[in-house]
């Protein structure tokens, strides 16, 4: 019975005697799943595109592209232009969008990683080895891939059990491919076994590119490049859990680079000042525990709603601790004195200029700490008093729709401006309120936590609080048995705890009287 070939596969320009792909296509097709959609796609030795053609046809079905690089004998020959007419032609009838670099796949794949760095392309997420199979050359294409790709990306060499040269050979892929995977070892999984002629990887690891260029303007900084990241640490006990999702899962979403997250557990060590004194000690302990020298502190009840990078890179001018001012107490209060008083929800410290007074820190902790008003806050300042630089409240929005709207001479100092539209909402006050706040009427509406049993009735970031705890593991907690069960437990505590003080009172007052 005769094969009916469709108009478009007639119209394929391919050497039947030089098919060296299609007897891939299952193994690949079961990969299909692990790519993201509209995938970018890169191909170091293309030939007459068969490869391309199937993958611009299937994986790219709904959107993609294709990078193909290959020298074609740097078109200094006519079996070289051919191929190059061939494949473009092939290319361009899949309809997709393609681009074709004819150049070696060492100057070609620089000239990617070039343009990567100039304009922050997205990298790729198929990766196809096939090009020379010299070792050395391999192990070149691999790396530099490597650099290309993304996290999840799916990388496949060819030719591994190639049989043309002894597989111990220089002249052999597979000498080039191990050593590639040597270096690699735990930053990618192996798909495919030792006896199948393609090596197949998935790569767990971030794109890292690895260098910079220098134009007339001087050195382009970007923190990827060098491969640094942002430190961001929180302290976190079992009741702010929760919470901490919340605050974990906007960096994700609002920050592009790479991140290093830390939490720190508040039950650090048994002599430290959270196991003794309580969790609000968490990040005096902190600064001992933290294998950083920078790091941006954020409490477990802020709302990240923008990039934080700018924040991450602010010179600090030789001060130990970047922070906002307080927004309830921004010239400070009686017990610390009447001075800019920051709030140390959101800090940014250089951990190496503190550390070189660490003892000073802890003995005024233990010394006078616990009976501070606002404990670790007001110790944090009094110890960097004349060593803190202020940053824009727009880093540590406090107090909104609530005490941030009282006006106050001490407020004067605040420009209001940064409070409009923060990158970082803080979300000050108890988690549960007493039912003398929740009720007196000279403070409404009064400020609590939004996970709370009252909520934080009139903040304008409550709502996106609870949207964003939805992209977090525990989405419909609002709606679930266990909030409601929460908020009646609660409730019914406020109440009781609020009568049991009338009554006390009453009875004292009663005992006066006679």
């Amino acid at each position: 019975m005769e094969t009916i070939t469709s108009p478009v596969e007639r119209d394929y320009m391919f050497t039947p005697s030089q098919d060296w792909f299609s007897f891939n296509i299952d193994t690949w097709k079961v990969l299909f799943p692990l790519v993201k959609p509209s995938p970018r796609i890169l191909e170091i030795g293309s030939w007459e595109g068969r490869s391309a053609v199937f993958l611009l046809n299937e994986l790219c079905a709904d959107g993609g592209e294709v990078v193909c690089i290959d020298h074609f004998d740097l078109m200094a020959a006519p079996a070289g232009r051919e191929r190059y007419r061939k494949l473009v032609h092939n290319l361009t009838l899949t309809g997709k969008k393609f681009r074709v670099i004819d150049e070696f796949s060492m100057p070609g794949l620089m000239r990617l990683l070039h343009e990567h760095v100039q304009s922050k392309s997205r990298g790729f997420d198929w990766v196809y080895v096939d090009g020379s199979h010299e070792a050395d050359d391999t192990l070149l294409d691999g790396e530099l891939t490597w650099r290309l790709a993304n996290d999840g990306a799916v990388i496949i060499f060819d030719d591994y059990h190639w049989d043309v040269e002894p597989e111990e050979s220089i002249h052999h892929p597979k000498r080039g491919i191990d050593a590639f995977l040597a270096l690699h070892e735990g930053e990618y999984e192996r798909l495919s076994s030792s006896s199948h002629h393609q090596v197949i990887i998935q790569k767990k690891s971030d794109m890292r590119i690895g260098f910079l260029l220098k134009d007339d303007q001087g050195v382009q900084a970007d923190d990827d490049a060098f491969g640094y990241a942002m430190n961001i640490a929180l302290t976190v006990d079992e009741g702010y859990a929760m919470p901490a999702a919340v605050t974990i899962r906007g960096l994700v979403d609002n920050n592009q680079g790479k991140m290093r997250i830390y939490v720190v557990d508040c039950g650090i060590s048994e002599d430290s000042l959270t196991s003794q004194h309580g969790a609000v000690w968490a990040k005096l302990d902190m600064i001992k525990v933290l294998p950083v020298e920078r790091v941006l502190y954020l409490d477990a009840d802020t709302l990240i709603r923008k990039p934080v990078l700018d924040l991450w890179r602010t010179d600090m001018k030789g001060s130990s601790c970047a922070a906002a001012l307080d927004v309830g107490y921004p010239m400070g209060h009686n017990r610390v004195g009447r001075n800019p008083y920051f709030n140390a929800g959101v800090m940014l410290l250089d951990l190496t200029k503190i550390r070189l007074k660490t003892d000073e820190l802890f003995a005024l902790a233990k010394d006078e700490g616990f009976s501070y008003s606002f404990k670790d806050q007001d110790v944090l300042n009094e110890h960097f008093s004349g060593d803190w630089m202020k940053i824009s409240l727009t880093w540590n929005a406090q107090g909104l729709g609530t005490y941030a709207d009282i006006p106050s001479p001490d407020r004067e100092v605040i420009d209001y401006n940064e409070l409009k539209d923060p990158a970082i909402v803080h979300f000050t006050g108890p988690v549960h309120p007493g039912a003398a706040i929740v009720l007196n009427p000279w403070v409404q509406p009064f400020t609590a936590k939004p996970w709370g049993y009252a909520g934080s009735p009139e903040h304008p970031f409550q709502t996106e609080w609870w949207e964003t705890l939805e992209r977090t593991v525990s989405p419909g907690y609002r709606r679930s048995s266990q909030y409601k069960a929460m908020v009646a437990r609660e409730t019914a505590n406020a109440i009781t705890s609020v009568v049991q003080e009338l009554e006390a009172r009453l009875a004292a007052m009663h005992r006066n009287d006679f």
